[in-house]
């Protein structure tokens, strides 16, 4: 490492900072995800159902939340390689709480997609930033037991959120909106007394050059380019399964059991099957185990006709979901530039941004369509085709090795 590369990798961390940092993160990521999930599988139910709005629509606003997300938080990773993360984490927070108090008082389509953008900026601020605070406090044998324990509370999260939101819902959803606000005023809280303060390097590099490290890094980039895949069939849990659980029922709180029964599993499954996992099959391995189950799962949606049917295959998407959290969140800190790990978490937000926003769209677009067309098994097929050419990219790109120098030359 030459001398100027040294003075780009901030000061080491004690070790009882980077347990406490840890440990913050972890309150941190629940209060994150519970604001999230009590809210964003409602919105699809609210609007559509409650207001008339067209699925196609608010897929629409979902997707511009996802895109201006995803595709500013290399903005965000920027600006932490200069800044600190923690400052990020803290700007990001108070947006995204007033973006989801906004969308308390959104009655047309045009107000739902500002209260979507604001609350995209929020998240733009915070994402990468996080994801590098992990990063940066693991290191290659710890990381992937402290994403599943992440993920874990995660999934304790989820499982409370979606419950909490349907409770809210009866009364009104503006007070879902303003407990999900709630939720990141808190982490705001958290952030100035508990979060780690990973700091900038002593000389800050250009912005450019974490770009530039970012694009000499190859299986980085093939990475998040396959991983675009991926997020286009995982987005499908908060649009069009809600739509299709409240078809099937007529009930809103079928929603509320669909996300229970998937918090669930990954609740008692996230620890120990990803451990017990891990002695036999890679990260890159369970990645596409999981991605091609998630696959298989959500195009057997095409057959079901019943509930019980439906919970069956949420229970098979959200184990191959269970699979594919831990092992891609391990695969790009392992490929990720110590150096510049903001920008390499912002870039990887892309996957997401792309993927994600596009897998929105085509929820809302192709369930309208099926309707007019009278072919109910085309969303879910399509999903179910890309999924698996995700799952076979994958296998492709991750042969041999499974990990990369964490350091681009």
């Amino acid at each position: 490492m030459s001398a100027l590369d040294a003075a780009l990798v901030p000061a080491p961390t004690s070790e009882a900072e980077r347990r406490r940092g840890l440990n913050g993160l972890l309150v941190y990521t629940f209060f994150m995800v519970t604001g999230f999930a009590m809210l964003m599988p409602l919105v699809a139910v609210h609007f559509v159902d409650r207001l008339g709005l067209a699925a196609a629509a608010v897929g629409g606003a979902l997707a511009l939340r996802q895109v201006a997300q995803q595709g500013l938080a290399l903005l965000g990773g920027l600006l932490a390689d200069r800044y600190g993360a923690r400052r990020m984490i803290c700007l990001g927070v108070l947006l995204r709480a007033l973006g989801f108090a906004s969308l308390a008082y959104a009655t047309e389509l045009r107000w739902l997609l500002l209260a979507m953008l604001l609350a995209a900026l929020g998240g733009a601020m915070f994402e990468a930033p996080y994801q590098a605070s992990i990063a940066a406090l693991t290191d290659e044998r710890s990381r992937p037991r402290y994403y599943a324990l992440s993920n874990w509370i995660g999934g304790a999260a989820t499982t409370l959120g979606p419950l909490l939101g349907v409770a809210l819902l009866r009364y009104d959803f503006a007070l879902v909106c303003l407990g999900a606000a709630a939720c990141f005023a808190a982490n705001f809280v958290i952030a100035v007394r508990w979060l780690p303060n990973v700091p900038p390097p002593a000389r800050p590099p250009p912005l450019r050059d974490g770009l530039q490290r970012v694009w000499r890094n190859r299986p980085f980039l093939v990475l998040v380019g396959l991983l675009m895949l991926y997020w286009f069939v995982a987005v499908q849990i908060n649009l069009s399964l809600p739509l299709l659980a409240q078809r099937l029922t007529g009930d809103t709180d079928s929603v509320g059991i669909m996300f229970a029964l998937s918090a669930g599993l990954t609740l008692a499954l996230q620890y120990a099957l990803v451990r017990w996992l891990q002695r036999w099959l890679s990260s890159a391995q369970m990645l596409v185990l999981g991605t091609a189950l998630m696959a298989l799962a959500i195009g057997a949606f095409a057959l079901v006709g019943s509930f019980a049917a439906f919970l069956a295959c949420v229970a098979a998407f959200a184990i191959g979901a269970v699979l594919t959290r831990p092992s891609q969140q391990s695969l790009i800190a392992d490929l990720a530039d110590p150096r510049a790990l903001g920008s390499f978490l912002g870039v990887s937000s892309l996957s997401l941004a792309v993927g994600g926003g596009l897998g929105s769209l085509a929820g809302g677009g192709l369930i309208d369509l099926a309707a007019a067309l009278r072919l109910p098994w085309l969303p879910w097929a399509t999903f179910c085709a890309v999924g698996l050419l995700g799952a076979f990219g994958l296998a492709w790109a991750t042969r041999g090795a499974a990990r990369a120098p964490a350091t681009s030359p």
